[in-house]
């Protein structure tokens, strides 16, 4: 199973920064793919079993995954996990650190790939990459950019 982690100093509190990504639908504007996250089947917020759907572009490329919210730890850490119809695709987290003696705020961002050999033969045609961890990697430090910016704002 490929894991990707990335981390960034904020300089801004743990609830500050927070306040921008403890409700994974209000990320589609710092996320690199995503172009809107909205919640579903009776989800009108997050908590654990939320589920919502994201969707997402890469280039031309279009497509919709269904998330369920796995972990919610208000002020501290939130993941989820995504499915392409019935197939397990990926789990994507925050955890927030307090920076310590330093101030601000430690943000880390993780991806685990939970797709199957037959889904992983797909990507290059879904995501138009055959370099997941690369691309996701490269995703990642540009959305947490995009959350330093705005929280340092």
């Amino acid at each position: 199973m490929v894991r990707v982690d990335v981390t960034e100093h904020i300089e801004a509190t743990p609830a500050e920064v927070w306040e921008l990504i403890g409700d994974p639908t209000a990320l589609s504007g710092m996320a690199e793919e995503c172009v809107t996250m909205q919640w579903s089947r009776g989800s009108n917020g997050p908590r654990v079993g939320a589920r919502f759907r994201g969707h997402n572009r890469q280039g031309w490329r279009r497509w919709t995954t269904s998330c369920t919210v796995v972990e919610y730890e208000p002020g501290r850490a939130l993941s989820w996990d995504v499915a392409f119809g019935p197939l397990a695709v990926a789990r994507w987290g925050y955890r927030l650190e307090d920076g310590g003696v330093d101030g601000g705020t430690t943000v880390h961002e993780s991806f685990e790939d939970h797709r199957s050999a037959v889904l992983r033969a797909l990507g290059p045609v879904v995501r138009g990459t055959g370099d997941t961890e690369g691309l996701n990697r490269a995703n990642m430090v540009a959305t947490l950019a995009r959350l330093k910016a705005r929280a340092e704002a």
